[in-house]
């Protein structure tokens, strides 16, 4: 049986959503859903960017959307949006260049 997601159960702010990030980022695992990888491929970005907006971008409080809490990660640059698979896990769902304005 796959994992719950843990934003299915509990809306997390986004201090508690940052401190979970850091911690799977650390110590479990990442997946990107098929989604984010066409989008990173559009918008010419790799894993490791993506890895990198996670671990120093700003985190919104949660959003539920398509059965699971999902949290954008942002910079200036980059953003990404994410979603908690039990405690070890997490799936980036979508991630994105950031577009000036008037390009």
């Amino acid at each position: 049986m796959p994992a719950r997601p843990v934003g299915a159960a509990k809306r997390l702010g986004a201090l508690e959503a940052r401190k979970l990030l850091s911690r799977i980022l650390r110590e479990g695992s990442t997946a990107f859903s098929r989604h984010a990888q066409e989008e990173m491929l559009a918008d010419d970005l790799t894993e490791a960017d993506v890895v990198n907006v996670l671990r120093c971008g700003a985190v919104s409080e949660g959003e539920f959307e398509r059965g699971s809490w999902r949290h954008r990660v942002g910079t200036g640059r980059m953003c990404a949006v994410v979603t908690f698979v039990g405690l070890q896990e997490i799936v980036v769902v979508t991630a994105w260049r950031v577009r000036e304005r008037g390009r």
